[in-house]
């Protein structure tokens, strides 16, 4: 998988951000579930189906898809990370559900068994492809003739205060970086709805769909532990690692951020507003 075309994404999860996701994967459920109940009713599984779970991670969504197709369906969780999948075996055993199994494999090459699934799944898990169009061309052919796919993510990060304030965090504290090319594989590549529209119908998929659907993301804690768990991931840990940021920086972030998310806290925990896109559609 290293020399493949997404190289550089199977050796950025399979080292320490991996890690670091695998000891966070508790929270990141926890905040991401509503993305994931949007995804499972798009889908509508069946009892009996057979899903293909792209971009599974540590087998949360897997494991949600099984208990919708019961035991006689199964549920394939793929993703480019050993690491993750590790912690996804795990995870499948101790809830002692055998209808699921894991495979380490890059979505955009790997030989799946043509047919073999009547949908495909994913929560926040298609953004990362070096080449999009041909990815989804291969998962596509993984589908039965009239499959569905079914895929959520997110709306860019001005839309999104889980991303724009860490971030903006960030560079109060240490200063602007380089803007990389929006449209390159990571978590906000799929911002553009025209543009994956075009991604999907390029690879052969019938039937596209692109809806935007509002929801809270529910992480777990204080609205001090939030910012901590914000701050300690995604663009702010890039930005201090890239400015060679100190612990003291980021207890300066952590301390600004949480002053901001102050006002998504509720009696019922934090609850901070996203804005994502769930895309559909159909194998012909």
């Amino acid at each position: 998988m290293s020399e493949g075309p997404n190289r550089e994404q199977a050796e950025f999860w399979s080292s320490d951000s991996g890690e670091k996701w695998v000891r966070n994967a508790r929270v990141l459920d926890a905040a991401m579930a509503p993305a994931l109940e949007r995804v499972l009713e798009a889908a509508a599984l069946q009892a009996g189906e057979r899903v293909l779970d792209i971009g599974c991670g540590t087998g949360a969504s897997t494991l949600a898809a099984a208990g919708q197709v019961g035991p006689g369906g199964r549920v394939t969780g793929a993703d480019i990370s050993p690491v993750m999948l590790e912690a996804a075996r795990r995870r499948a055993d101790e809830a002692g559900c055998d209808t699921v199994d894991f495979l380490v494999a890059d979505a955009q090459t790997h030989g799946f068994e043509p047919g073999a699934f009547d949908a495909i799944i994913s929560r926040f898990g298609v953004m990362f492809f070096a080449d999009p169009v041909a990815a989804f061309a291969n998962m596509a052919q993984a589908l039965r003739p009239g499959g569905r796919m079914h895929v959520i993510c997110w709306s860019g990060m001005a839309r999104n205060p889980w991303f724009s304030l860490p971030r903006q965090a960030a560079v109060d504290r240490l200063g602007e970086v380089a803007a990389g090319d929006p449209r390159a594989p990571g978590p906000t590549a799929f911002a553009e709805l025209d543009y994956v529209r075009g991604i999907l119908e390029g690879a052969g998929l019938k039937a596209v769909t692109a809806e935007e659907v509002e929801v809270d993301l529910t992480p777990m804690g204080t609205v001090k532990e939030v910012a901590k768990f914000a701050v300690h991931l995604g663009p702010a840990a890039r930005v201090l690692m890239e400015k060679g940021g100190t612990a003291e920086d980021k207890a300066a972030m952590v301390d600004a951020l949480a002053g901001e998310f102050q006002a998504y806290a509720t009696p019922e925990g934090v609850r901070v507003p996203a804005v994502l896109t769930l895309y559909g559609a159909r194998r012909g």
